[in-house]
């Protein structure tokens, strides 16, 4: 069962909030989130990316992919600050589920397509934006996969990554063509922001 949350704040942009809340009366996003396994804002991972997402330029025609979409948190975040289409990824079916559910009651859910599976299923690429809050030992085993999917010029904010893999997780990406934009170092994990040259 899931346990009611009270809204909170994310960066400038955002309120959680749990469904059936009426939205507070502000210029914020009301980014609507069922509590379940996958994450609902709270984690620092999570809010260290919407507050990355929210200084990159607007952007129309977005194509975005989110590797362990869990939630959908991250591309509906994306999406509210955007227009384009999302593909959602991840290996877990109740996260999928959990997913679906958070886009539709967040009206974004008709430019989403949810896949069950891992990235070498996917048959898309030329993503501008790429989104991965999962842990660092994966981000270094899909790296290549991952940076090949990527358009040039598209933005990789991957998170997720505790401080012993930041440094590996850099070298890594960047060896195979990304510039980094940004490295922030939270309590225990971090969040990496690169651009494909």
């Amino acid at each position: 069962m899931r346990e009611n949350y009270q809204p909170f704040d994310i960066g400038d942009l955002f309120t959680i909030v749990p469904p059936g809340v009426s939205p507070a009366n502000n210029k914020r996003h009301q980014l609507i989130m069922e509590r379940g396994a996958f994450g609902s804002g709270e984690h620092e991972t999570t809010r260290s990316c919407i507050e990355l997402l929210e200084t990159l330029p607007a952007s129309e025609n977005l194509k975005i992919l989110d590797l362990g979409s869990g939630t959908g948190i991250l591309t509906i975040a994306a999406l509210l600050l955007n227009s384009g289409r999302a593909w959602c990824l991840d290996i877990e079916e109740a996260a999928v589920k959990s997913g679906q559910r958070n886009c539709e009651i967040n009206h974004v859910n008709e430019v989403i397509t949810h896949v069950c599976g891992t990235l070498d299923q996917l048959e898309d690429n030329g993503y501008n934006l790429i989104l991965a809050n999962i842990y660092g030992d994966i981000l270094l085993d899909v790296a290549e996969n991952l940076v090949n999917k990527a358009a040039s010029g598209a933005q990789l904010l991957l998170s997720g990554i505790l401080w012993e893999y930041n440094f590996d997780v850099r070298q890594k990406y960047q060896r195979l063509g990304c510039k980094l934009i940004k490295n922030r170092l939270l309590d225990q994990f971090s969040t990496i922001l690169l651009q494909k040259e």
